[in-house]
């Protein structure tokens, strides 16, 4: 039920989306079919958090819930695209994503594959702010009292802060100028992770239900943990995860020298010095299988392993003495990945 509510929602507002575009012309209603493509084929345990919160806590507004859950959506959409244009990656969940769509039909038009490329990252950047907007016209037009969408707005613009901030922090520190220490790493992580995809929507879930402030607060350090757990089970599906069942790139996180707590441990090992050859540049099926024996050898994937796990333990800690079910996270926002050499990952 919950799924369906905030499908029904979302869809009703890429269908909005789509009619508006199509009053403009033919190129910008491609431009919706592609966001309303890239909102496709997610866990969706994000809105799933919103709803899951704000009935854990007694809630009574499940339309609201819904709509917020589909804001939330399209934040995650939003930052989707944004983040592969970051990152120059061209596909996403295992086809073209919106700079790879534009680029292509660039391409069939004669473009040069310079010319077409550019046509393709302005395309996904345009798409990442249609998506942006249409989050916060969401919670605007979501049928919660006014005071409530206020204190929902509040929580979007600061989850957009700090995201935008550990995205900074992120390609800053993979210019790699100066060795990030794990703390530094770890903040990141929170930032571009936790604020978003986890303190949001489970903060957005317990304003809707009329928490006290208290409560409020402490599910931000649920999320924050999480969101922690969460990436560090992300970073390691980016360098030993298997493309075509995660739809993430393996090697994206080595070649653009990502200062994630998986490298930032690397460092400190003897280990580091063979693996820097496989940083910086495309790596064959060889040299992936190469660097990967390194992390393993190194002890860097234990280590990463055992950090998540804690994380997540310390989120189902706050929340067992807030006298919520710890089960509000199991099966929405932590699920097991499958890696490349079979073993399973919470992601």
């Amino acid at each position: 039920m919950i799924g369906t509510d905030t499908d029904a929602a979302l869809a009703r507002i890429l269908e909005d989306g789509r009619r508006r575009a199509a009053a403009i012309d033919a190129h910008h209603a491609l431009l919706w079919e592609a966001l309303s493509a890239a909102t496709e084929g997610g866990k969706r345990f994000r809105p799933a958090l919103v709803r899951a919160t704000h009935d854990a806590l007694g809630g009574g507004s499940p339309d609201a819930a819904a709509e917020v859950g589909a804001a939330v959506e399209l934040l995650h959409t939003a930052f989707v695209i944004h983040d592969d244009v970051i990152d120059d990656d061209h596909v996403r969940r295992g086809r073209p994503n919106v700079s790879g769509t534009f680029r292509a039909l660039a391409g069939v038009d004669g473009a040069e594959p310079e010319v077409a490329a550019g046509y393709g990252l302005t395309a996904a950047i345009l798409a990442g702010d249609l998506a942006l907007a249409a989050a916060v016209r969401t919670v605007a037009l979501s049928g919660a009292p006014a005071p409530v969408v206020g204190r929902l707005l509040d929580l979007f613009d600061t989850a957009l802060h700090r995201t935008a901030a550990g995205e900074l922090a992120d390609v800053r520190h993979s210019l790699d100028l100066a060795p990030a220490t794990l703390a530094q790493s770890l903040e990141m992580e929170a930032q571009k992770t936790s604020a978003y995809s986890f303190i949001l929507p489970l903060q957005a879930g317990a304003v809707l239900a009329g928490a006290d402030a208290s409560t409020i607060d402490r599910l931000g350090e649920v999320g924050r943990a999480m969101g922690i757990a969460f990436q560090l089970a992300d970073d390691l599906i980016g360098v030993f995860g298997d493309p075509t069942r995660s739809g993430k790139s393996a090697t994206c996180d080595l070649r653009t020298r990502k200062q994630t707590p998986l490298l930032v441990h690397a460092r400190t090992t003897s280990a580091w010095l063979q693996l820097q050859g496989y940083l910086g540049r495309e790596l064959s099926d060889e040299e992936l299988a190469e660097a990967r024996d390194l992390l393993v050898a190194s002890g860097s994937r234990r280590f990463v392993e055992d950090l998540a796990e804690r994380h997540f333990a310390q989120a189902r800690t706050v929340l067992d003495g807030l006298g919520i079910p710890a089960d509000l996270l199991d099966g929405v926002a932590v699920r097991p990945a499958v890696l490349a050499d079979g073993s399973e990952v919470a992601a």
